[in-house]
């Protein structure tokens, strides 16, 4: 079913009648037995839960070049009633998806519910580390794919913030509405099968 603006701030139809099984609490601790080499399995529940209660997203590293991931994130993000504020030090003060860019996380007005990180996995803990006072109340913390850190991951969580690692939220948000079929993915399967 193709996502339609119903006028409500839900994110798209499977998200309406959605409610959490169980009480996931402010925030869902992966099991050290489901962690493997920085891969965690995250409940469907879980990732809904964490897009349903995100409204602004800080994307720190985020490109204005179209063919980068960044760009592309905040560019389908933006539609689907997000508030996509590009961090980048290139782009401070230029007027982005409908928001100011900020060159860093401090420099952000308002609240941000989720800081995406684009950045190297080694780059992450500096900035994770500065976040509680440059952002008081962020609710997630979300790791591109290719980016996990073990340090920052145990930070983030020590903070009882959400923690996502190693996943893009437009692939998620995708899959969970039904849009995969919308768009193109490298799969490394050539196939004249849709």
């Amino acid at each position: 079913m193709p996502v339609r603006n119903t006028g409500t701030t839900l994110h798209c139809p499977s998200f309406r009648d959605w409610r959490p099984d169980t009480n996931l609490g402010a925030f869902f601790i992966a099991e050290p037995s489901i962690r493997h080499n920085m891969t965690e399995i995250y409940p469907v529940s879980f990732l809904r839960w964490v897009l349903m209660q995100t409204r602004r997203i800080a994307v720190v590293a985020m490109s204005l070049n179209v063919v980068r991931p960044s760009y592309f994130v905040g560019r389908y993000l933006a539609p689907k009633q997000f508030d996509v504020v590009p961090v980048n030090p290139v782009h401070a003060g230029k007027i982005v998806f409908t928001q100011t860019g900020a060159a860093t996380l401090s420099d952000i007005d308002g609240d941000v519910d989720m800081v995406d990180f684009f950045y190297l996995s080694d780059h992450v803990p500096p900035i994770v580390e500065d976040a509680p006072s440059s952002l008081p109340n962020p609710r997630t913390v979300w790791m591109q794919i290719g980016v996990s850190n073990a340090g920052a991951a145990d930070l983030v969580r020590s903070r009882g913030v959400n923690l996502i690692m190693n996943r893009r939220p437009e692939i998620e948000y995708q899959r969970l509405c039904g849009e995969t079929r919308m768009v193109w993915f490298r799969t490394g399967v050539t196939s004249s099968k849709l």
